[in-house]
């Protein structure tokens, strides 16, 4: 890259400009996966609409590949060239309580919406961890705990603004309706997201958290938990995930160095009703934890828990058409607690209810038709990542194929590392209209997208 756009972009972005080998780049460039390490030509701090209007027009007048980072939760390859800007500093949340619309800059992270729309008795429909981007997650589709209920994340979002390889727009259901429909779902490659107008639900609280089995229970209560979640209404959400533990201090001492069942609950409804509702799987097994129970919406996080430092992270995910009595079977012999594998949890997520419909004037969303999600989440040790991992979860899989679905969707794609996990992320047609709308914003393959080179 020559000093002469780098100093052009250092004249036009208060934030920093850093080449590579500059003091800080390595920093800027760091995100929630710490086995990733991105080193671009250079990497540009946005604090701006105007910035990313700038960034862009000098990359496309000299050609230069322009990628977006936000909290790097689901960028699992390194970017090893062009222009990476990084929105952490785009921060901000508004909330019109009046019309129940969050209006999200694009550094903000889940959390963030939370705490400005809680006192409002409102709520995001967001993800499990709180500390993800909101832009990156929407952009995916989004499968939070409340799924079942209120549908994928992308379909709350109301407005984009997107900085375009032409310029700056506005993308809703009257504005540019194409570029809409394909944010809503249909991942990068269309420019760099500034801000998203997000419609909140009317939710202050519910009834769910999780609870743990210990090693002996896992079996019947996940027989248990696959014939239940085939009763449940749309107003219940359920996981379950097997976690093999280990041994250290910040860990709660009854599930320390332990491999054990935690199944997840979720219930939008009477109190009564979900403590009901939930009464098989406390009926299933001893509990090692029971941590179910009435909940502000604004701790929806805790039911997941999900760490939220950065570390070292591999996983994989896909979609299951159906789960049975022998899909059971097939896989506590393939991840049971009796396996010695090296995956620190392998959860299924159950799917149905609003997830299956699309919304008015359609979405570009993957995976409606899937049943349930299945991600697997190695040990962080990043000696891992490159063949012992792979090799462990393909031998996983060989058992479960009849149940794996042919869809996915691509937040849980795993970055598109597997051959035919990026075409297989959206139905065919989809795929087909997505590329179109792609080539139609960004001619010139401005922001690239796709296997190994995510936006």
């Amino acid at each position: 890259m020559s000093d002469e756009l780098i100093g052009r972009l250092r004249g036009a972005v208060a934030g920093p400009v850093l080449a590579r080998g500059d003091e800080g780049f390595a920093e800027e460039l760091s995100g929630f996966n710490l086995a990733v390490t991105h080193s671009p030509d250079v990497v540009v701090g946005l604090t701006s609409e105007d910035e990313a209007v700038a960034v862009v027009r000098a990359a496309a007048e000299t050609g230069t590949p322009v990628r977006v980072l936000a909290t790097v939760h689901g960028v699992p390859n390194p970017i090893q060239d062009g222009i990476v800007v990084t929105t952490s500093r785009l921060k901000g949340v508004t909330v019109d309580p009046d019309t129940k619309i969050a209006h999200i800059n694009a550094g903000s992270v889940w959390a963030d919406v939370i705490g400005v729309a809680a006192p409002h008795g409102l709520a995001p429909i967001a993800g499990a961890s709180d500390v993800v981007g909101c832009i990156g997650y929407t952009l995916g589709g989004g499968l939070g705990p409340l799924a079942r209920t209120y549908g994928f994340s992308s379909d709350w979002a109301r407005s984009f603004r997107v900085v375009t390889a032409g310029g700056p727009v506005t993308a809703n259901a009257t504005e540019n309706a194409d570029l809409f429909w394909a944010l809503r779902g249909g991942k990068g490659g269309f420019g760099i997201v500034t801000s998203m107008d997000f419609e909140l639900a009317e939710l202050s609280t519910l009834y769910g958290g999780s609870v743990f089995f210990d090693a002996e229970h896992i079996a019947p209560v996940l027989s248990t938990w696959t014939e239940w979640t085939k009763t449940l209404p749309e107003s219940a959400n359920s996981s379950v995930v097997i976690l093999r533990l280990p041994p250290l201090e910040f860990i709660p001492a009854p599930l320390r160095g332990k491999t054990v069942l935690s199944v997840r609950f979720a219930y939008v409804g009477d109190v009564a009703e979900g403590k009901q509702l939930f009464q098989p799987i406390r009926d299933a097994g001893t509990t090692l934890i029971d941590a179910v129970g009435e909940m502000p919406a604004s701790d929806i996080p805790l039911i997941h828990n999900d760490p939220k430092a950065p570390t070292p992270s591999w996983d994989r995910g896909m979609m299951l058409n159906e789960l049975d009595a022998d899909f059971v079977a097939a896989f506590l012999g393939a991840a049971g607690p009796e396996q010695q594998i090296p995956l620190i949890a392998v959860e299924i997520r159950h799917l149905g209810g609003a997830t299956e419909r699309d919304v008015p004037g359609g979405s570009a969303v993957g995976g409606r038709g899937g049943a349930c999600t299945l991600t697997l989440i190695g040990v962080p040790d990043p000696s891992l990542f490159e063949k012992v991992l792979p090799a462990t979860v393909d031998e996983l899989l060989a058992p479960l194929r009849p149940w794996i679905s042919a869809q996915n969707t691509p937040n849980f794609a795993g970055g598109f590392t597997v051959p035919g996990s990026f075409e297989a992320s959206w139905p065919v047609e989809t795929f087909a209209r997505l590329a179109e709308i792609r080539a139609a914003y960004d001619p010139d393959t401005l922001f690239p997208f796709g296997p190994r080179q995510e936006n």
